[in-house]
């Protein structure tokens, strides 16, 4: 199968071994953040440096002077992705034989959210998620569709993977975070996650609800769950908190922002891509889940995309959902975590890719190779013979 590794300019940058090690674990591709959010990651292997903080979301190449003019744009990375530092991985990359592909992180960043608060989810009771920029508003949809086009395609790119195309909800590993002292679950997550901005608002009006009445209902429905009561079926119980109606109305108006902002950031992505260039979502098949891997419709997004990264950290069971709909051609990739110390088991992979395989994956994506301890990459290599 072929397989791609998750790579961050600063695990090449500065470590000459750095892409004939990647090789030699037997990948085809490395999926190479050009766009990404803040974060705090380990180097174990660079020769001058053991952590790198990514202080805010970043692009990691000079941004286009198309952004100038513009409230909503790009941030240029600090000192750990100076300059073009994607273009000079890649180019090393290629250099060992790899195909790069592009890793753009859109709808998650908490330093837009900060500098322009209006233009984040607002929950029932008005919390502001800085983390998640509300993908209803046309503003944020214009940077995220430009953001994705120009992050997208860069110089000697063969492709793209999508990550955050969709709703981002409560679900958010944030500095010190100390959101779990209740379980939600699904329904309660999706509860949270519903957006009561003044676009939103007016959306659900649209769709014959009234925002405050929306809202008192939703922390009604709430309430249960932070005493610890209630069950989670996922959406029948977001049904049965809501009453059907109210639930479908909430889901027709989410949905629809969604699906049309994929169908707008694949078209621009495609409008400035080479003849060829591949186009994948990070995605979940269930399509009211918020996150990283956008909640989505399989038969719609495999009609728009060339395929999808699928996560299969907890189990392949997310891959059949989008295999019924896949087409010749169609990219499946299952996405499994080779971290032992993120709860990846890169000593199975063997047996987890042949699952895969059986469940119609036709590719493979390892999380992460920068991340990863040396007897991790040992595993990985000897799996992928």
């Amino acid at each position: 199968m072929r397989t791609s590794t998750f790579v961050y300019p600063w695990d090449v940058n500065g470590d000459p071994e750095a892409p004939r090690r990647i090789a030699e674990l037997g990948v085809d591709q490395v999926t190479l953040a050009s766009a990404y959010h803040s974060t705090r990651a380990l180097t174990p292997r660079h020769p001058r440096r053991r952590i790198v903080t990514a202080e805010h979301a970043a692009v990691y190449y000079p941004a286009g002077g198309h952004w100038a003019d513009r409230a909503l744009r790009p941030y240029p990375a600090g000192d750990w992705a100076p300059g073009d530092a994607f273009g000079e991985a890649a180019e090393a990359l290629r250099g060992a034989g790899l195909e790069v592909h592009t890793w753009v992180i859109l709808a998650h960043n908490s330093r837009l959210g900060a500098e322009h608060p209006d233009t984040s989810v607002v929950n029932a009771y008005g919390d502001r998620y800085p983390w998640a920029p509300c993908i209803a508003q046309p503003a944020t949809r214009a940077y995220l569709t430009g953001l994705a086009a120009e992050a997208a395609v860069r110089p000697g790119a063969a492709g793209t993977e999508l990550e955050s195309l969709g709703w981002y909800g409560l679900q958010h590993l944030h500095a010190h975070d100390k959101t779990a002292g209740v379980g939600l679950g699904d329904a309660g997550q999706y509860l949270m996650a519903l957006c009561f901005c003044p676009t939103c608002r007016a959306g659900y009006g649209e769709h014959g609800l009234d925002a405050d009445e929306l809202a008192a209902a939703v922390r009604d429905a709430l309430e249960p769950l932070w005493r610890g009561a209630g069950d989670d079926a996922g959406w029948p119980t977001v049904e049965k908190l809501l009453g059907e109606p109210v639930a479908a109305a909430t889901r027709a108006w989410r949905y629809g922002r969604a699906r049309t902002l994929q169908e707008a950031a694949v078209a621009a992505v495609r409008a400035a891509a080479p003849e060829g260039f591949q186009v994948l979502l990070h995605a979940d098949p269930v399509a009211y889940h918020c996150g990283a891997n956008a909640g989505v419709d399989p038969a719609h997004v495999l009609s728009v995309a060339d395929g999808v990264v699928v996560p299969c950290a907890g189990g392949t069971a997310l891959l059949a959902p989008f295999a019924e709909h896949a087409r010749p051609g169609t990219v499946l990739a299952a996405n499994f975590t080779v971290v032992s110390g993120m709860g990846g088991s890169p000593g199975t992979l063997a047996t987890d890719a042949a699952r895969a395989r059986d469940l119609g994956a036709t590719e493979l994506r390892l999380y992460h190779a920068g991340l990863a301890s040396d007897d991790d990459l040992a595993a990985v290599r000897s799996a992928l013979r």
